[in-house]
């Protein structure tokens, strides 16, 4: 074991990650993604049907709060982790501003209220997962994550750059005839904000030795966050009809307690990147198990999906290559 102090703080991490560790990092980040698909159609449904995409956002942070602030602290693991977390607040082996990656979440939900209606959904879509990519490269690069400081290699460059060109292809239709493209800022931002809210959860999950009390940190940051935002929402809005959705709708929450919870335990086995990268990969693939399954009204699987969903699968075999090591111990 090897102690690294990064941001003025000391974790515990492995020296080497086994392939079976390798392995479970990534499948657990894919899982995620493909839980964030269903989330999503959820929330898009939800969104829909009461008219309001911030308070839509809330509901379903709440919901996933809700959940969690009554297990965690009701079973032992639980409330070992939140002793923990404590303690290391206290001791300053985990910073205040490390907690806070929820705010992210919700700046990102925020972001897509305000720019998707202009933007359109495909130019989002690639806005946020370049931001993602090229962030989650400094992010390990920097160490900022819980697995220390990561070479900036050519295959990981390379996967990096084998998503963006994945999820071009996989919106293609979409992405013609956007207005106002200078908007794409906010939701790159949200990118790079998503990449440092799993290095920082996954320092809380180190932290705490529990992914589910990550969970619940994330769900209060992005729940408080929220709060304001529908706080301002609302008013300019008008109150929206939040009891006239199908209850099976109000579902997100559960998912997107899967989707945090898999990349904080996922991200110090593989680190930012190659978590951000299965979890596109996830999402793609699950978006096309659900066209498949359970299509939405008025849309049909493209081939330009499919050919998407397969690319962002080499881009995550391509990252996930080992560098080889020149005889001075660099690697190359």
């Amino acid at each position: 074991m090897t102690s690294t102090r990064t941001g003025g703080t000391a974790d515990t991490v492995p020296e080497t990650t086994t392939a079976a560790q390798r392995t479970l990092g990534a499948g657990l980040a894919f899982l995620g993604g493909v839980s964030l698909a269903v989330q999503s159609r959820l929330n898009g449904q939800l969104a829909g049907q009461i008219g309001d995409g911030v308070v839509t956002a809330l509901i379903s942070f709440g919901g996933g709060l809700l959940l969690l602030a009554l297990v965690v602290p009701a079973v032992p693991p639980g409330r070992r982790g939140l002793r923990r977390l404590r303690g290391a607040l206290r001791g300053g082996g985990l910073r205040w501003w490390q907690t806070l990656g929820g705010a992210c979440g919700a700046y990102l939900v925020a972001t897509q209220g305000l720019t998707v209606g202009v933007l359109g959904v495909a130019v989002f879509t690639v806005a946020v997962v370049a931001g993602q990519v090229v962030s989650g490269l400094l992010v390990d690069g920097l160490g900022l994550g819980p697995t220390g400081p990561q070479p900036v290699t050519a295959t990981r460059v390379a996967g990096a750059v084998l998503a963006v060109v994945a999820v071009v292809v996989s919106v293609a239709g979409g992405l013609g005839g956007s207005r106002g493209l200078w908007l794409a800022v906010l939701p790159a931002l949200a990118g790079i904000g998503t990449a440092w809210q799993q290095a920082v959860n996954g320092r809380v999950r180190g932290a705490s030795g529990n992914a589910f009390v990550a969970a619940l940190v994330n769900f209060s940051v992005g729940t408080a966050a929220l709060l304001l935002a529908v706080a301002v929402d609302v008013p300019l809005r008008g109150r929206p009809a939040v009891t006239s959705a199908p209850w099976w709708l109000y579902l997100g929450g559960l998912l997107g307690i899967v989707v945090i919870a898999t990349a904080a335990a996922a991200v110090r086995y593989v680190g930012v990147l190659v978590v951000g990268l299965c979890s596109v990969a996830g999402l793609l693939v699950g978006a096309v198990l659900l066209d498949l399954v359970v299509p939405a009204p008025g849309r049909h699987l493209a081939v330009t999906t499919l050919v998407g969903a397969a690319i962002i699968l080499v881009a995550v075999a391509v990252a996930t290559v080992p560098s080889r090591r020149a005889p001075n111990g660099r690697r190359f």
